[in-house]
């Protein structure tokens, strides 16, 4: 069965910082890894060795399920590690003035929401979590806005994306499993196959 997503809500993680790019959300040498399991615990090391105050350092922070961020987050390469680390953090919504593009698209193969705003609307959500880690987050995009406490701000994401999140098509995997039958079905009228089992 495919996951539909229509909101995500949450504590919230300030990061209000532009040009975030992919190496330092995971550093390169954890690129070697088999599986993604486990990257969570190493999104932005380096950054939090060099900076104890770095958010994702802040107990207050821990557990949160949206990310605040500044203009071109995600830049750099295309690794999905990146998102897979920051999902794997406990992430499930990303609120930024601007992606970059092969970042956002791999947050919508994992579900995770990403979405924009303006900069004067990002800079009021960043301050509202800051300034009380323990508010209610929400991104909602049926109405397309994400809130902090009694900040709310209007975001955007393109048609195809919101469309392949509301309605569970980005769950490639869930809708697989919910045609099972019909797969196994096809799988038989399949000649190359039918001739190894038989």
């Amino acid at each position: 069965m495919s996951t539909k997503i229509t909101s995500v809500t949450g504590t919230g993680v300030p990061l209000l910082l532009d040009d975030i790019d992919t190496d330092r959300i995971i550093p390169a040498r954890y690129l070697r890894c088999v599986t993604f399991e486990g990257l969570g615990e190493f999104a932005f090391e380096d950054d939090r060795q060099q900076d104890p105050a770095h958010p994702f350092n802040k107990p207050e922070f821990a557990g949160a399920s949206v990310l605040v961020a500044g203009r071109n987050f995600g830049c750099g390469s295309s690794r999905e590690h990146a998102p897979q680390s920051l999902m794997r953090w406990g992430l499930k919504a990303i609120v930024a003035e601007s992606f970059a593009e092969i970042f956002f698209g791999n947050c919508c193969s994992l579900g995770v929401v990403a979405v924009t705003a303006d900069r004067a609307d990002i800079d009021k959500l960043g301050a509202a979590i800051a300034a009380d880690p323990t508010l209610e987050v929400s991104v909602d995009l049926e109405s397309m806005t994400a809130s902090a406490g009694n900040v709310s701000a209007k975001v955007k994401m393109p048609d195809s994306a919101r469309g392949a999140l509301v309605t569970g098509e980005w769950d490639y995997l869930g809708q697989l499993l919910s045609a099972a039958d019909q797969v196994t079905a096809h799988a038989k009228t399949i000649p190359y196959l039918n001739h190894f089992s038989a």
